[in-house]
Order: C-alpha cells, then structure tokens, then sequence
C-alpha cells in the first residue's frame, strides 16, 4: 500500500467521491498541497491544471489551462476538508460556491443556486453552509483588497 496521500473529490450536486488517483502531489506542508492534473473528462476548453489546497483557509485555488498551455482562469473552490489519518487520505468536498477569476481582472461568483438547492435538499448542514458563506467572504475580501497574488504564489514558485 502507498504511503503517498490520497486525495479525493467529493461533490454533492451530483453526489459522487472520486480518488483523483492520477492527480501528482507536487509539494506538501501543514498550509497547503500543491498538485498538478490532467481533466477526468475531455474538455474542448482547457485540458489540465494545477491547484493549491489551501487547508486552514477552506480554499482550493486552481489554475486551468488551454489545450496550448495559455491560461484560461483561475477557478477557486470554497471546500471542506476531512483528513482520514487511518488510510492517510483527504476528502475534499466542495461547497458549491465558487470564484472564476479570468486574466483580464473580470470576476464570476458561480453555483450559489446550487448552494440553496444543497440546502434545501438536506445535502448539506447548516454549519457547512455558514461555513461556505464565511470563507467565501473571505475570499472575496482578499480578491477586492488586490492579495489574491498571496494565494497565487505557491503555484508561480513551483512553475505551475
């Protein structure tokens, strides 16, 4: 058995927990993981990527790229994270809200439907959902107060 971290994708609109077995952790610290990544399924948009898991902050930050390796957008998950020691995994589940930030500064919020649809349904608790709303705030704070260059560098320094 490897004794390399597992990293899995747990989404609940639609419900699935996917182990991102071909994800490669690139670098690995008590802040966050970096990883690099090819799509599950083929996109005509982008094709791979790479994403910081910020693990304190609730974040995932990822940058997606063109078939020709020109940035697309930065996509940024609000996640919950839940270490299991016993199998060294991580499951990260994502929150439904989400921050598409493009090269030329425009900046979409997306899925805050699915955020209510997720609550109404009982997919996910109350705490969650406070949870989300907070660290969607702050994410959104750090985008306005021109910082999300601190969130961007780990994935630069590693040439990601």
């Amino acid at each position: 058995m490897s004794n390399e971290l597992q990293i899995y994708r747990k989404r609940l609109i639609p419900e699935e927990c996917i182990l991102l077995k071909d994800d490669i952790i690139v670098e690995q610290n008590e802040d966050y993981i970096l990883t690099k990544w090819k799509t599950l399924n083929p996109k005509t948009t982008f094709s791979h990527g790479c994403s910081c898991y910020y693990l304190k902050e609730g974040f995932k930050i990822s940058k997606f790229y063109r078939h020709d390796g020109s940035l697309l957008y930065w996509y940024c998950d609000i996640v919950e994270y839940t270490s299991r020691p016993e199998d060294n995994s991580l499951i990260v589940t994502d929150l439904l809200a989400d921050i598409i930030l493009y090269p030329d500064g425009r900046m979409h919020v997306v899925d805050l439907d699915e955020l209510a649809e997720a609550l109404e349904k009982g997919l996910i608790t109350q705490a969650q959902m406070s949870a989300c709303l907070r660290q969607l705030n702050n994410l959104i704070t750090i985008i306005y107060r021109d910082k999300f260059d601190r969130l961007q560098n780990p994935l630069d320094r590693s040439g990601l």
